[in-house]
């Protein structure tokens, strides 16, 4: 689970062993948890507890570091 971004009480990561997804992120704070699709526009795909204001502030980290997102992504992609 390679940890791409640490932002306040959340952290987004996504699975190594993942295929055939687009590029997504997973973010947990504490016991809740989401899934957000980052291509081909950033969207919540699942979400397992957060509050909707919640939701609308990781779609917005989200966007904000979607080029980190997506190198990360194709970077370690290659490698597994």
């Amino acid at each position: 689970m390679p940890t791409v971004l640490r932002v306040g009480p959340y952290r987004f990561f996504f699975f190594s062993e993942e295929s055939g997804e687009p590029v997504h992120v997973h973010v947990i704070r504490e016991q809740t948890e989401a899934k957000v699709w980052v291509i081909p526009t950033v969207r919540i795909a699942v979400n397992e507890g957060f509050a909707q204001h919640e939701l609308r502030k990781i779609v917005r980290l989200v966007e904000a570091n979607r080029e980190l997102i997506e190198h990360e992504w194709n970077r370690r992609k290659k490698t597994s």
